[in-house]
């Protein structure tokens, strides 16, 4: 997609999407045979649900259609929310991962996994994973050390984080809560 026409693309969409709260985070344009598909990704602090994109979609295809902006070859347009994979690149994305596990590879070397606690205009408040039974660690990493970074997927995210705060469990541990759940039927 040449730089106009990405610009072009952008100055009649930018609106619409603005007008629902969202963020335009890419517009794509990939030949398909002898057919074109038109991406459009948007994103927002509370997410995008599946009839927004529905309603945008009618509202840009119209939109499209009275204008040249896609030339006069046929196309498909697309619109949806950024996958699980989408790299973070801007603060917005990893403000969106609070609470999220992400793979973050450094400028200086080397890839870190961990949790996002909270964020600042200047980076990250990292929780680190325990290994071997360890506690977790906490650890700053600037925006500026960050080379690239996305969300790991988690099967049972909950679950993870609760096992990772969990005390462990000895004798004494199960003696207590078995006392504790006595007493509450006594009462």
């Amino acid at each position: 997609m040449s730089t106009t026409q990405s610009e072009r693309l952008r100055g009649l969409l930018e609106p619409l999407v603005a007008a629902r709260d969202l963020d335009l985070e890419e517009i794509e344009v990939t030949p398909a045979g002898k057919s074109r598909v038109l991406r459009i990704v948007v994103d927002s602090d509370e997410g995008v649900q599946l009839d927004e994109c529905a309603e945008l979609s009618r509202e840009a295809s119209t939109v499209l259609d009275d204008t040249d902006a896609m030339g006069g070859a046929p196309y498909t347009l697309e619109v949806s929310s950024p996958g699980a994979d989408r790299p973070l690149t801007e603060p917005r994305h990893y403000r969106r991962a609070v609470g999220r596990l992400i793979k973050v590879r450094l400028h200086e070397g080397g890839d870190l996994v961990a949790r996002i606690i909270a964020l600042d205009e200047t980076g990250l408040d990292l929780e680190v994973p325990g290994v071997k039974g360890r506690k977790p660690t906490a650890r700053r990493v600037a925006f500026e050390e960050i080379a690239k970074a996305r969300v790991e997927l988690e099967f049972n995210p909950k679950s993870a984080r609760a096992a990772q705060h969990e005390a462990p469990r000895d004798e004494k541990n199960a003696q207590q809560d078995e006392k504790i759940d006595e007493n509450k039927e006594e009462a």
